[in-house]
């Protein structure tokens, strides 16, 4: 292998592990999903390898692999309906580590909400983006954005004082 490809090789790998999983957790975060979160990363994680020269050319390879990863995840919720359906109806499937009860109350209130109240707030909290950054990446006016945060923050918070409520 020659040291070009080595090198690009190396800084993938490290690309690899310092963002897959907030990856993950964005996608999960914006589907409920969490097998349809770790496909679709892993296909945006290969789609960057091969076009890694012009990705990591690009100022932000994640935010690139990010919209990749929540492109492939919407086009797929859409053409598999029923298993979404099946999901709703029957729950999340197990998960390889058990989930605390404040983390499943999260994702619960969060699959109450709308689809882009929910990808904003994913964008903004998981990733840590601003405003601006969740603007230019979805195409979505900077106003619209922080609608969906000042919406998605209130209900969020009326779901969750009302689970707290009940629960006690």
């Amino acid at each position: 292998m020659k040291g070009g490809e080595a090198s690009a090789e190396a800084e993938f790998d490290d690309f690899y592990r310092s963002t897959a999983q907030r990856v993950v957790h964005l996608v999960y975060a914006s589907t409920g999903d969490l097998e349809l979160a770790r496909d679709s990363t892993q296909e945006a994680f290969a789609r960057a390898w091969q076009r890694w020269d012009q990705v990591r050319a690009t100022d932000e390879p994640g935010a690139w692999v990010r919209t990749v990863a929540r492109r492939i995840a919407i086009s797929a919720w859409r053409k598999d309906t029923n298993r979404t359906k099946a999901m709703e109806r029957h729950g999340e499937g197990s998960s390889p580590t058990s989930p605390n009860e404040d983390r499943v109350a999260v994702v619960a209130a969060l699959r109450t909400l709308g689809p882009d109240v929910r990808e904003t707030l994913a964008l903004h909290y998981l990733t840590d983006l601003s405003v601006e950054e969740i603007s230019r990446q979805t195409g979505t006016p900077p106003g619209t954005i922080k609608a969906r945060l000042h919406r998605g923050r209130a209900q969020l918070a009326k779901i969750l004082a009302d689970k707290e409520a009940h629960d006690d």
